[in-house]
C-alpha cells in the first residue's frame, strides 16, 4: 500500500483511489479526527478510504503489540459515510490478524460497554461526536475502561505513517445482532424512578436518537422528543450540547411543554447537557457540582476529578466539603479524566464538556451520557419537593462562560498556548495587573488558567480535536468581572495574528 501522510491537497483521481491518504494532523491526543470531506465544502480531505484501511492495519499491528490480543470491538455513528469508514478500518483490522466484533450502529459509550458485554478488551468507535458534516474519527482503547492518551496516539501515529504494519492474518468478522436492546436492557435493569418527571429528549439528529428517548421512557419519564429522528445532515444544529444554539433549543421546549427538565445529547451519547424546568441552561461543571452533591450526600468522604475549564466550586462549595467531597483538578479530554478517575479511585469525573464519568456502583468508569441522563433524573427523584431550578438556586452564585473557541490552526494552536503561558508569568513575576487586580495563581495542568486575587479566572487551551483555542472565564464576584477578565485574557491571545474569531461569545 502506498502512503501519502501529509495530504495537504487532493491529488488526481487515478491517486486518490490507489494511495493511502492520511493526514498526520488526525492524530490527536486521546483519540483521531479527520476532514473526510463534504459535497457542499471546497476543502480538501485529509482521509480517503485507503488510509482507514491502513489505520486499521495500523490499530491492530498496536494492540497486538500491547498485549491486548487480537479481539475488538467496533461500531458506528449515524452520518452518510461512518459505515464505509468503518467496513475500511475492519479490512485493515483483519489483515492485521483481528477478530473483530461489529456492533453495528452506536452510541460511544454502547461500544464501551461492549468490551465489557462480549468479553473484548480493545474498542474501535468511528464516529466525529458532535464535529460538523464532512469531519469523521474513530475513539480507540485496549484497556476498558480507558480509552488511548498521547503515549497510544503517538504510536499508532508512527505506525501508520511508516507503514510498519505486521500482517499476520488470521482475522475474522462477527455481527453482533440486537445489542442495542442488550445494551439499553443494562442501562435501565433495577432503575424506575418514583417521581413522574416530564423530559425534553433533545438529539440534535444525531445517533442518540435510537436511544435516548426509550431509555429514559423505560425508567418512567414523560419524554418529550426533540429533534429525535436521524437526520446525518443535522438540518437545525450540530447535536452539542456544550453550544448555546442547542441549549437555547432545548430551553424553548421545556418552557413550551412545561417540562420539568431537558436533556440534550451529543451526537455520539457520550455527553449531556441539562436545561432546568425554568429554562436556564445550565453550564455541565454545574451540574457537576449538583450531582457531587448529591454522590457525596450518599457517598460521605467521596472523590471526584474535574477538568480544569470546571468552576471554582468543586473547592470552595460549603455543602461539598461538609459532605467531606474531595476534588481533583485534571487535563481537560475524555482520556485523561477516564484514566485519572481510575487512577485515583474516585466515584466519578465531570467535564464541562459534558463528559461524566461514573465509577461503580453507579457506572464502569467510562462516559455515558445516557447513564448521566439517569443521574440526574434519579437526583430530582430523590429530592422530590425540589424542582431542577430549586436544585441550581442553591449552589453559590458564579458567573461563568460558555466553553468558546477561536480558530487556531492544528500547526500552531500549542505554540499560541505556549506564548500566552509565558506572558501571563511574565506578568505575574513583574506583579502586573490583570483585569484590574495582580495575578494570584497560574495552574498549567492543561494550558493556563489565570487567577486574580478576587477568585476570577481565565483559562486558554488548545482544543485536542479541532483546530481551535479554548477560552472558559469565571467569576464568583460579578458578571462585570467575568466580562473585565475575558477581555483582559482576550487582549493578550491577540498578540497572536493566528487566532481567529470565536464560534461564540456571551
Amino acid at each position: 500500500m502506498t502512503l501519502k501522510p501529509v495530504g495537504d491537497a487532493r491529488p488526481n483521481t487515478f491517486a486518490f483511489e490507489t494511495t493511502a491518504l492520511v493526514k498526520p494532523s488526525g492524530f490527536r491526543e486521546y483519540d483521531a479526527r479527520w476532514w473526510f470531506g463534504h459535497p457542499a465544502s471546497s476543502r480538501e480531505p485529509e482521509l480517503n478510504l485507503m488510509g482507514v484501511q491502513a489505520l486499521g492495519m495500523g490499530l491492530g499491528t498496536l494492540i497486538r503489540r500491547l498485549g491486548a490480543g487480537p479481539d475488538i470491538v467496533t461500531g458506528h455513528d449515524f452520518r452518510s459515510y461512518s459505515m464505509a469508514i468503518k467496513l475500511s478500518l475492519v479490512s485493515g483490522l483483519m489483515a492485521a490478524g483481528a477478530r473483530v466484533k461489529d456492533i453495528g450502529l452506536a452510541l460511544s459509550p454502547m461500544a464501551y460497554f461492549a468490551q465489557f458485554a462480549l468479553d473484548t478488551p480493545s474498542v474501535a468507535m468511528v464516529t466525529a461526536s458532535h464535529n460538523e458534516n464532512g469531519w469523521t474519527g474513530v475513539k480507540m482503547g485496549a484497556q476498558r475502561p480507558l480509552t488511548f492518551g498521547p503515549e497510544e496516539m503517538g504510536a499508532l501515529k508512527e505506525i501508520v505513517l511508516a507503514g510498519d504494519f505486521d500482517l499476520v492474518g488470521g482475522g475474522s468478522y462477527e455481527f453482533v445482532a440486537d445489542f442495542r436492546k442488550t445494551y439499553l436492557d443494562d442501562l435501565t435493569a433495577g432503575k424506575r424512578l418514583k417521581r413522574q418527571l416530564k423530559v425534553v429528549c433533545a438529539c440534535g439528529n444525531g445517533t442518540a436518537g435510537a436511544f435516548a428517548p426509550q431509555m429514559l421512557a423505560a425508567i418512567g419519564c414523560e419524554v418529550v422528543p426533540l429533534d429525535t429522528e436521524l437526520d446525518h445532515s443535522f438540518p437545525r444544529y450540530n447535536p452539542n450540547p456544550e453550544d448555546m444554539e442547542m441549549l437555547h433549543a432545548i430551553r424553548d421546549k421545556v418552557l413550551e411543554t412545561g417540562a420539568d427538565v431537558g436533556l440534550g445529547f451529543d451526537g455520539d451519547g457520550d455527553r449531556c447537557g441539562v436545561v432546568d424546568n425554568e429554562g436556564n441552561e445550565i453550564f455541565a461543571d454545574k451540574v457537576g457540582v449538583m450531582l457531587a452533591r448529591d454522590i457525596s450526600a450518599l457517598h460521605p468522604g467521596a472523590r471526584f476529578v474535574v477538568d480544569v475549564k470546571s468552576t471554582g466550586l468543586f473547592n470552595t462549595d460549603a455543602v461539598l466539603k461538609a459532605n467531606g467531597a474531595k476534588t481533583d483538578y485534571w487535563k481537560t479530554g475524555h482520556s485523561y479524566i477516564k484514566r485519572r478517575v481510575a487512577e485515583l479511585g474516585a466515584i466519578a469525573g465531570f467535564e464541562k464538556s459534558g463528559h461524566f464519568f461514573f465509577n461503580p456502583p453507579i457506572g464502569r468508569g467510562y462516559d455515558d451520557g445516557l447513564v448521566t441522563a439517569i443521574a440526574v433524573c434519579e437526583m430530582l427523584d430523590r429530592n422530590p419537593q425540589k424542582s431542577m431550578a430549586d436544585l441550581y438556586r442553591d449552589l453559590p452564585l458564579t458567573y461563568g462562560t460558555p466553553t468558546m473557541s477561536p480558530h487556531c490552526g492544528d500547526e500552531v494552536k500549542y505554540g499560541v498556548v505556549d506564548r500566552v503561558t509565558a506572558d501571563f508569568q511574565e506578568m505575574k513575576a513583574h506583579g502586573e495587573a490583570l483585569a484590574g487586580q495582580k495575578i494570584a495563581d497560574l495552574v498549567t495542568t492543561n494550558g493556563v488558567r489565570v487567577v486574580a486575587e478576587d477568585g476570577t479566572w481565565g483559562l486558554v487551551r488548545a482544543s485536542s480535536n479541532k483546530p481551535e483555542l479554548v477560552v472558559v472565564v469565571e467569576s464568583p464576584v460579578s458578571s462585570e468581572r467575568r466580562r473585565e477578565m475575558f477581555e483582559a485574557v482576550d487582549a493578550v491571545l491577540r498578540k497572536s495574528p493566528e487566532v481567529g474569531a470565536y464560534n461564540q461569545t456571551f
